[in-house]
């Protein structure tokens, strides 16, 4: 089992790498996740473990391993409805209003397996298909390695594609010809909309090329102490043009922290 000092060894090094936290009441969850890394490596136990990543230099090659281990990877298409519907109503006609070369830059942080940015593609697309003059460009960002390759492939369970739109889902959306698969995957034109990218959102500053008009930031702050939570809004917003959006999730607050957002509905705010 994972001792209370090994756990802690690593719950530290988690924390101050990627801010996620690693409360004592996840240490069971800690154990079965890095049980599979023990195998991959052929070790017997955490004690070896942990000696292998802290004391005998194995860290740079197993970083990116364990983080993916305990990242959390839950998303949905369309989740918090209400978000996508300010963004076709009232995030983009604001931006393309004041933004002279029409190029509406978005930003989803966070995105695990990629089913907000593909969303939001999907929001975008139909727009302009319906007559908006506006393009767009769409970057997807998440730590973990792993679902960032899942991502760029743009296949999920078939299951997945339920709160996606019907009209959307005949337009951007094919169906696995082999049924016992139950996969549905994104129609290459809109994968080609999405770019992916590794970021970890900790970092000193974010390698964006240009700076974003619309940021999603939802549901991985309340992974993050107070002080990290402030740390990242601060990044965020310094990543953002003046008048760009930011959207969190629904749990997440800038309560207590001095930052240039003003809120314009439920976590939806507009950077001063």
């Amino acid at each position: 089992m994972l001792s209370q000092s090994d756990f802690r060894r690593l719950s530290r090094f988690i924390e101050g790498y990627c801010g996620i936290r690693m409360p004592d009441n996840k240490r069971v969850m800690l154990e079965t996740r890095l049980r599979r890394r023990l195998s991959a490596l052929k070790m017997t136990d955490f004690r070896e473990y942990c000696r292998y990543v802290f004391d005998e230099r194995g860290l740079e090659h197993e970083a990116v391993h364990l983080i993916n281990a305990v990242t959390t990877n839950k998303t949905d298409f369309f989740r918090e409805p209400d978000h996508f519907h300010f963004l076709e109503t009232v995030a983009v006609p604001t931006i393309t209003r004041s933004c002279r070369n029409k190029l509406v830059q978005v930003w989803s942080a966070a995105c695990s397996i990629g089913a907000e940015p593909y969303s939001i593609a999907m929001v975008l697309d139909d727009m302009v298909q319906r007559g908006g003059q506006f393009s767009f460009s769409i970057l997807g960002t998440d730590i973990c390695t792993d679902v960032i390759q899942r991502a760029a492939c743009g296949v999920f369970p078939e299951d997945m594609a339920t709160p996606v739109p019907p009209n959307f889902r005949r337009r951007y959306l094919m169906v696995a010809r082999d049924q016992e698969r139950r996969e549905v995957r994104v129609v290459p034109e809109l994968r080609r909309m999405v770019r992916f990218m590794h970021m970890n959102l900790l970092e000193d500053s974010y390698p964006l090329q240009q700076p974003a008009d619309i940021v999603f930031c939802r549901n991985i702050l309340i992974y993050f102490s107070k002080p990290n939570q402030g740390r990242v809004l601060e990044r965020l917003c310094a990543s953002m043009r003046p008048g760009g959006f930011l959207f969190l999730g629904h749990s997440e607050t800038i309560a207590g922290l001095d930052l240039p957002l003003e809120q314009v509905a439920t976590t939806v705010f507009v950077r001063r």
